[in-house]
């Protein structure tokens, strides 16, 4: 099914909650985030566990950089390239997460799941349709450039990635149907 993602303005700067990172397991969709953000969210609740932090986390068609409002000592980059899946939980509706590709680390399993607790669930999907129209962005520079069309000749590949604009209701549905077949 085809959707025409929302045309958002570009940059647009989000009040989050980070959760933090875990493994995840592939390179996209909920099945791979499911237990990663989980994990987060258990950790947050747990008695005695440290305040999240406040961030601010800014989409661009760069990518997104997460950054303390109150400390220049405190900025995390995640550029378009690496960043594969994006999507609000469909569990934890006021929750992002969204799955990056490492450079470092184990080489057998290179993604990592990084969730955000938005101020609403509102917040929480107009972040998602944010990352979807970067991604627009991303995907026009790269057809721009000639790297979209396949070449036996070219040893990289341009980067695969998604973004679920279904609501939480829509993903719940169809996992449902999946798992009923």
């Amino acid at each position: 099914m085809s959707r025409e993602v929302p045309k958002e303005e570009l940059p647009q700067t989000f009040t989050v909650k980070y959760l933090g990172s875990r493994e995840a397991k592939g390179l996209w969709g909920i099945k791979h985030t499911r237990a990663p953000v989980d994990s987060l969210v258990s950790a947050a609740k747990t008695p005695g566990a440290t305040p999240l932090p406040l961030m601010s986390l800014t989409v661009t068609s760069e990518g997104c950089t997460l950054y303390s409002p109150t400390s220049t000592l405190i900025r995390r980059p995640f550029p378009i390239e690496v960043i594969s899946y994006g999507v609000q939980d469909l569990l934890y509706t006021r929750v992002f997460s969204m799955i990056v590709v490492r450079d470092a680390g184990d080489p057998r399993n290179p993604f990592e799941c990084h969730g955000f607790v938005c101020e609403s669930r509102q917040s929480a999907r107009r972040l998602t349709y944010c990352l979807a129209a970067a991604f627009q962005e991303y995907s026009k520079r790269v057809r721009a450039a000639g790297l979209g069309a396949p070449r036996r000749d070219r040893v990289w590949d341009p980067p695969k990635f998604a973004i679920d604009l279904r609501t939480p209701e829509e993903i719940e549905a169809e996992m449902r149907t999946d798992s009923e077949a």
